[in-house]
């Protein structure tokens, strides 16, 4: 479950707006994901970020699915002097949660918590193009590895 949220923190290199500018529009890609058994399945994203003007709220959307696993998830995620702070939804389990984090540069780290789970989530965005990590041991998802590429 702590996939739900693994997109919710994209980072452009653009410092002088918040670090939510440029992402609008919709992002593509893949990667993998790891589950408890040690199974490892390719992994298909669609996202579609809605940033306000001044890059410091977002919204996001996103459906990922691999050959098992399936999640749609929707998140509010704002930025205040670096500190980012926000919530999630997963509709195909009906859970939520939080999202903390911070900014440094280009890269996010946060954490991600939840009912019954956490995990710990690192994105870069250079341009248009977003690698994502996480690792959450313990659950049923271990980790989850993306790229993403903007596409509109």
């Amino acid at each position: 479950m702590f996939v739900v949220a693994f997109l919710h923190f994209p980072v452009p290199g653009n410092a002088q707006q918040g670090p939510f500018a440029g992402l609008s529009g919709a992002w593509s890609g893949g990667g993998y994901l790891t589950l408890a058994s040690g199974q490892r399945e390719r992994l298909r994203c669609r996202a579609n970020y809605r940033v306000d003007e001044n890059g410091m709220r977002l919204q996001q959307s996103l459906r990922c699915a691999s050959d098992s696993y399936r999640f749609d998830v929707n998140s509010n995620i704002a930025s205040e002097s670096g500190a980012l702070s926000g919530s999630w939804s997963e509709t195909i389990r009906n859970v939520s949660g939080s999202v903390s984090g911070r900014v440094n540069g280009s890269q996010i780290q946060a954490r991600i918590a939840g009912v019954g789970f956490s995990a710990n989530l690192v994105v870069n965005t250079r341009g248009g193009r977003q690698s994502v990590a996480i690792q959450s041991p313990g659950h049923e998802v271990t980790e989850v590895s993306v790229t993403l590429t903007k596409t509109a």
